[in-house]
């Protein structure tokens, strides 16, 4: 009885048998370590479009939202030594039933040869994540009759209990059929597949079905899939059995009007929800969302931050061991560094120097550099020191790993002003409002592949310095019936009416120039309706009906709109602000440099027109300037008229765009304009024309009116307080 109790007590004390059986002076059997829990995730995705981009590669988190690309964003496979064609893409990783062994399976594909011009997939198999066995199945090779075979895309694999084998399943599309969704089993060594494919799924709509992903939760199979030619999006159909019997749900799961592709789901450690993500492959990014029942999903992309652009991959549960060997094999120190997860911190706007040993952090306004914690996120390798440290004092010294492998480096962090918003955006329109007091950003969104963005948002500031996303307040898609895309360049112009302030809100869409009107500077906008421009100015042989600028002559009080790229036109409003003055419309264009971004403002007693030069892709892109005595010109230039260009000492490039903003009552002015992405836009060749950030510095004049060269800053201004 004795003996039962103490067994009882330390049973319940150390949840062991071993305390009592050795009271009792028997020899404890060795004991089985439980399985480790996850507490970590793996990504494992493909970059873009190149060949080189085509590969596997690895990122790891701590958290499922916070991401670190692992061996500097490199492939941690050869696709040449895997594949069949010399480029994989859409990697997919399953932990297998025995929770010790990995299987992955990738497109085999190089998608210049053609989006229909691969027909295979590759296995791979590991049980460490780091060396992996593989093997290509060429599908015109492996099975007869499959002259009319287009394309094989996106294969996954899931366990299947019942039948005891690992199902690989995948799309396929033949002759001018939509693709469908088919399976087959892999062999026990998955190196091949057994079998005919059999057809999993196919939509009741007849569209394509690509990029399947089936989760299994309570009993239920739920298959998430991208629709083509019937609507495009990710739908989902569920199943009580895995290889059939999928009835679909109508409403599409995506939470964005953008195009997307690639659904991947997992299952977060230490919960019950799940994150479903997707690739907005026309965006440059991924959305991430959370759902607890994989019906309601909400959009988490606020919480989620990654060091690089991945294209279709999946996200796996992994264990503090297994991310610690691959940490181990594929962390850089830099890597590890940039895992710091402050909020603070603008991670767009880090500069790594590995060669040096030096990382520097830019840090928004208001940070408190004096005792800033990085909060590093590693979940790996050993760091320090920890905690809040003092940058204000020059660069921290921060020791990762231990004894031979151990790496220092000096670390700082600044607090700057520029870029003024965080994220891309660029053609940046400034507005002081009198009705508020405050004043107003209006850009275009940015970060969109080939200008490819279809929403506007606004900010506002009691500053300059401290801005405020006051959120989207025109969407094409929803808001405009006569274009959908290329949202670009908008203008806007406050008029107080007797009743009351109207905004009239003037944007491109389409490569037209339309006009949307409000009594607030935040929105709702109303369109009119129809574009206010949409084809060239008489006399005009080419160009584009783009880059509005909005403008009231403080001598006059009459309104007017500037407009233009590859020429510069403008005319005088009408008071209704939608509607241009017939017979005013004259071209301006001012020399040989004009290209676009014109905007005009009016200083004692002159009116200055400014412009872009060159591409917005070019390294080049520059501000020049020209004035005139009259709202319409004509317009004179002079000998030095460079108002901004790129500084390489610096790392900015690709200065243009502008908007200028004069402090209320004072004689002191600002350049809102945009440059590229800093520090990587110099090295993203035409991309960086679509990662722009805006910025503002200090506009000044001589004393016989003309414009000093600005200098582009990191520090941009102080605050600004108008009184």
């Amino acid at each position: 009885m004795i003996h039962n109790r103490l067994c009882s007590f330390f049973t319940a004390l150390q949840r062991s048998g071993q305390a009592c059986l050795l009271l009792l002076g028997l020899a404890a059997p060795a004991a089985a370590a439980p399985p480790a829990k996850p507490s970590a995730y793996l990504f494992v995705y493909f970059t873009g479009n190149d060949k080189a981009e085509e590969a596997i590669r690895f990122a790891l988190s701590p958290d499922g939202y916070h991401y670190t690309a692992l061996n500097g964003n490199r492939p941690v496979i050869s696709s040449a030594a895997i594949s069949q064609t010399g480029g994989v893409r859409d990697p997919h990783i399953l932990r297998g039933a025995d929770g010790k062994t990995f299987y992955m399976a990738a497109t085999d594909m190089v998608s210049a040869k053609g989006w229909d011009s691969n027909r295979g997939l590759v296995l791979l198999k590991s049980t460490d994540l780091i060396n992996w066995t593989h093997s290509a199945i060429h599908f015109p090779t492996r099975y007869a009759g499959q002259e009319m075979l287009k394309r094989v895309w996106a294969p996954q694999t899931i366990y299947d209990a019942k039948a005891g084998k690992y199902l690989v399943y995948f799309s396929l599309q033949y002759d001018k059929q939509p693709d469908k969704i088919y399976y087959a089993y892999a062999n026990k060594d998955f190196t091949d597949l057994e079998g005919e494919p059999k057809q999993l799924f196919f939509s009741p709509t007849n569209g394509s079905c690509i990029d399947g992903d089936i989760v299994a939760k309570g009993g239920k199979y739920y298959l998430f899939f991208k629709t083509e030619g019937q609507g495009n999006g990710i739908k989902v159909a569920v199943s009580d059995q895995l290889t059939g019997g999928y009835v679909l749900r109508a409403p599409y799961v995506q939470q964005t009007t953008s195009p997307v592709e690639g659904a991947g789901t997992f299952k977060l450690n230490n919960s019950d929800d799940y994150i479903l993500m997707y690739d907005m492959y026309t965006s440059g990014k991924y959305q991430f969302t959370r759902t607890h029942d994989l019906e309601h999903f909400a959009v988490v992309d606020g919480e989620v931050s990654m060091n690089f652009h991945p294209r279709h991959g999946t996200v796996l549960p992994i264990t503090a061991a297994e991310a610690s060997r691959l940490a181990q094999r594929w962390m850089t120190t830099a890597d590890v560094l940039l895992t710091a997860a402050n909020p603070a911190l603008r991670k767009l706007n880090t500069v790594v120097d590995s060669a040096a040993g030096k990382v520097a952090f830019l840090a928004l306004p208001g940070a408190n550099v004096q005792a800033f914690d990085l909060q590093l996120s590693n979940p790996a390798l050993l760091v320090t020191p920890s905690g809040p440290q003092n940058f204000a004092a020059g660069p921290v010294t921060y020791t990762v790993g231990q004894g031979a492998a151990k790496r220092t480096y000096k670390v700082s962090v600044t607090e700057t002003h520029n870029p003024a918003l965080p994220g891309y955006y660029a053609d940046p329109d400034i507005l002081y409002s009198q009705k508020t007091g405050k004043f107003y950003l209006y850009p275009t969104s940015d970060g969109f592949t080939s200008w490819s963005g279809t929403y506007f948002k606004a900010f506002s500031s009691p500053d300059l310095v401290s801005w405020q996303d006051e959120g989207v307040i025109l969407d094409l898609p929803k808001d405009v019936s006569w274009a959908k895309k290329s949202a670009w360049a908008p203008t806007i112009i406050e008029q107080k009416m007797a009743t009351g302030y109207r905004y009239a809100y003037y944007f491109c869409a389409g490569a037209k120039i339309g006009v949307a009107l409000s009594d607030s500077p935040t929105g709702p906008f109303k369109d009119s309706g129809q574009p206010l421009l949409d084809k060239l100015p008489e006399g005009v042989k080419g160009g584009q009906q783009i880059d509005p600028a909005a403008f009231r002559d403080p001598k006059t009080g009459k309104l007017y709109l500037y407009w233009g790229n590859g020429y510069l036109a403008g005319a005088e409003l009408n008071d209704d602000l939608t509607s241009l003055k017939p017979g005013t419309t004259r071209v301006l264009t001012p020399d040989q440099t004009f290209r676009e971004g014109a905007y005009v403002f009016f200083r004692n007693g002159t009116y200055y027109f400014m412009w872009s030069e060159d591409d917005t892709r070019s390294p080049n892109y520059q501000v020049r300037y020209g004035t005139t005595n009259a709202p319409l010109g004509p317009i004179t230039v002079p000998a030095s008229n460079s108002v901004i260009a790129k500084d390489p000492a610096a790392g900015i490039y690709g200065t243009g765009h502008n908007s200028v903003i004069q402090v209320p009552g004072r004689d002191e002015w600002y350049i809102v304009y945009h440059r590229f992405t800093y520090p990587q836009g110099i090295k993203m060749g035409g991309d960086a024309g679509f990662h722009r950030e805006v910025c503002i510095d200090k506009l000044a004049f001589n004393p016989d009116g003309r414009i000093q060269p600005v200098k582009p800053t990191h520090a941009g201004i102080q605050p600004v307080r108008v009184k």
